[in-house]
């Protein structure tokens, strides 16, 4: 597997390149244009800057999270085609300086969904939590000023340029059912898969964060039926998956490490973390130790293991732990700590053939 670490651009993220190239076996940064708005298309010279920013510290840009999908691909409206010219000339670009994978997401409206981005856990460190009673009872322009709402740190998928018009987006996918989005999902790979094979580019989908409907939106990359799903609308090896452990794993009912060997010609890129779910449905993110979690991130890792896996992998949202001042999940420590747990069981598996 090849180890990466997400990175936020200079300026824009506590960690710095020089820190991330001592993680030890970190090959390269998983980025994006984050000041570039859905639907946009991405300017060739900060995609160089960012490019020249990672020679300097050898580190690769192999992979891109995300490109964000615009939501009028998403609602299937007439504008979407100006927006997938835009992405197919992204992809291009893209292509034009190495890169290897973009990770997207097609989750309406929000992005992943959290109530609280601080939650103390018994060790005194902080993570990102999930309510779910509170969601079901809350106002979704209340979650927005929780999660969006601190200027001090941008989250992905929750800029406020992006959700400006809340009120309005909600209205407009009133009555857009689970299959009216899969409509609009499979005419979007249908414009960008073959682009994406000319160039060399393999897309990789995120599963919904959490893995079910979310104030009444459609939720459809959920569980295994419907990445199998996603996988033979367009079937081609450059129609894949980021399989995300924890994203899917917050569903008990999902098992990753099944899904890694099903799945596994079909994983560019792959996150792996750990939550420990609740008897009511909540789960707060843990450290990426087995025992810390509900998830069995040893039996994962071996699957991944057992699959010969040579795709792209990070550590995803990590604790705040050792005060430090980071962008909630996606401090240095926590992260860095997970990178080398996550290499502890992988050398240890390659001991054993």
């Amino acid at each position: 597997m090849k180890m990466t670490f997400r990175w936020f651009g200079e300026s824009n993220d506590t960690v710095s390149l020089d820190q991330i190239r001592q993680i030890p076996g970190t090959e390269g940064i998983v980025w994006a244009l984050h000041d570039q708005p859905a639907g946009a298309e991405w300017p060739m010279d900060q995609i160089l800057k960012v490019k020249r920013a990672a020679d300097r510290h050898g580190l690769h840009i192999d992979v891109v999270e995300s490109v964000n999908v615009h939501e009028d691909i998403k609602l299937g409206l007439p504008t979407r085609e100006t927006y997938i010219e835009n992405y197919q000339r992204t992809i291009e670009k893209l292509a034009q300086v190495g890169v290897k994978v973009i990770c997207y997401n097609f989750m309406p409206v929000f992005d992943w969904t959290r109530t609280q981005l601080d939650k103390e856990l018994p060790d005194g460190s902080t993570a990102l939590f999930y309510e779910r009673a509170k969601v079901e009872g809350m106002d979704p322009a209340a979650l927005v000023e929780e999660i969006a709402g601190d200027p001090t740190f941008t989250m992905p998928g929750w800029e406020p340029e992006r959700l400006q018009d809340l009120i309005s987006l909600l209205q407009a996918y009133q009555g857009v059912t689970a299959e009216d989005l899969w409509a609009h999902l499979q005419y979007f790979l249908e414009k960008i898969i073959p682009v994406a094979e000319r160039n060399g580019v393999r897309m990789a989908i995120h599963p919904d964060d959490p893995p079910w409907s979310v104030f009444g939106l459609p939720r459809i990359i959920t569980n295994q039926d419907n990445i199998r799903r996603l996988l033979q609308i367009v079937d081609s090896p450059y129609n894949g998956i980021t399989l995300c452990s924890g994203s899917l794993g917050a569903d008990p009912d999902n098992d990753v490490a099944q899904m890694v060997r099903e799945f596994a010609d079909r994983i560019p890129f792959a996150h792996i973390r750990n939550v420990k779910i609740f008897e009511n449905g909540d789960f707060v993110e843990t450290s990426h130790r087995v025992t810390d979690g509900s998830l069995d991130i040893y039996e994962i890792v071996k699957a991944y293991h057992d699959i010969g896996y040579t795709g792209y992998v990070r550590p995803d949202h990590g604790r705040h732990i050792w005060n430090e001042s980071c962008r909630p999940g996606y401090g240095l420590y926590d992260r860095a700590l997970g990178i080398m747990y996550l290499w502890g069981i992988w050398d240890s598996l390659q001991r054993r053939e």
